[in-house]
């Protein structure tokens, strides 16, 4: 059995919601005022809100510590690890985490936090917003075998936002190359920004090529999608779509919440 099934169970197309983290201390838009209780306290909240819609599993991300960078502070993972440590005991589903957009940090919160899978940018070569992008896939997943971390499910996102491909291949062969070369767990296709959905020629290009890798739509999916995405997609990472208004920035709402899930268990029939 794979790792992704391990975590997600065989057969099956998951649903991984969101938990965006308030902007963290030392980046421009963090809360001095309310700190990192506040930001602990929306986290919880956004838990809650998620686990009673029936998603199949969460990610704590960091998405609002704009203006984002390549390598991130020390203190960014290490308050997402506080956070996570307190509210371990109140997660009933598998969790993932990803600090944007630093595949070691990543690496080095879930050996922390013990999360089941984490996602990133491993691959690729990338002109984008914070410059030149290039991670190193061989050094983070070595990196995580030294923590002893080996059975974290690793999703690798091939088409990074904010960011265009320096490689001149199309999507399919950059995915499916990276699946040979850099042993993804799954593979993850995104639109041009948080929020944005990715082309259905993307999602069915990559798929076509990857029949045994799982395949996951990682941004853009709303309800009126869910049924279209999951007919060709192995699940799906959503956020923006189940949030107040449909903004990324707002806390869950947990009728949008449960509503798309209804939406999702009607498309996977079950």
């Amino acid at each position: 059995m794979s790792r992704f099934e391990k975590v997600f169970g065989a057969g099956r197309k998951p649903v991984i919601a969101m938990v965006h983290l308030g902007a963290l201390p030392g980046t421009p838009l963090h809360d001095k005022a309310g700190g990192v209780e506040a930001i602990l306290d929306g986290a919880a909240r956004d838990l809650a809100a998620l686990q009673a819609a029936g998603v199949d599993a969460v990610m704590f991300g960091n998405e609002n510590d704009r203006p984002y960078e390549l390598k991130v502070d020390t203190a960014s993972t290490a308050t997402m690890a506080y956070v996570i440590g307190r509210l371990r005991d109140r997660i009933t589903v598998p969790f993932g985490v990803n600090v944007l957009w630093d595949p070691m940090a990543s690496v080095a919160l879930a050996a922390a936090t013990g999360a089941a899978f984490l996602r990133e940018i491993f691959t690729g070569t990338y002109a984008s917003d914070m410059g030149i992008w290039a991670p190193d896939a061989g050094a983070a997943q070595r990196y995580q075998h030294r923590l002893g971390n080996s059975d974290c499910a690793l999703l690798y996102n091939v088409s990074a936002e904010f960011a265009g491909s320096l490689d001149p291949r199309s999507l399919p062969d950059r995915a499916r190359s990276a699946v040979f070369s850099s042993i993804p767990d799954a593979v993850l296709v995104s639109g041009a920004i948080t929020g944005e959905a990715a082309e259905m020629r993307d999602l069915e290009g990559v798929k076509r090529v990857l029949p045994k890798t799982p395949v996951l739509a990682n941004t853009g999916v709303k309800h009126a999608t869910i049924a279209d995405v999951l007919r060709v997609a192995d699940g799906c990472i959503v956020g923006s779509a189940l949030k107040i208004g449909g903004d990324t920035w707002a806390a869950v709402d947990p009728d949008r919440a449960k509503d798309f899930m209804d939406r999702a268990r009607a498309a996977r029939g079950y």
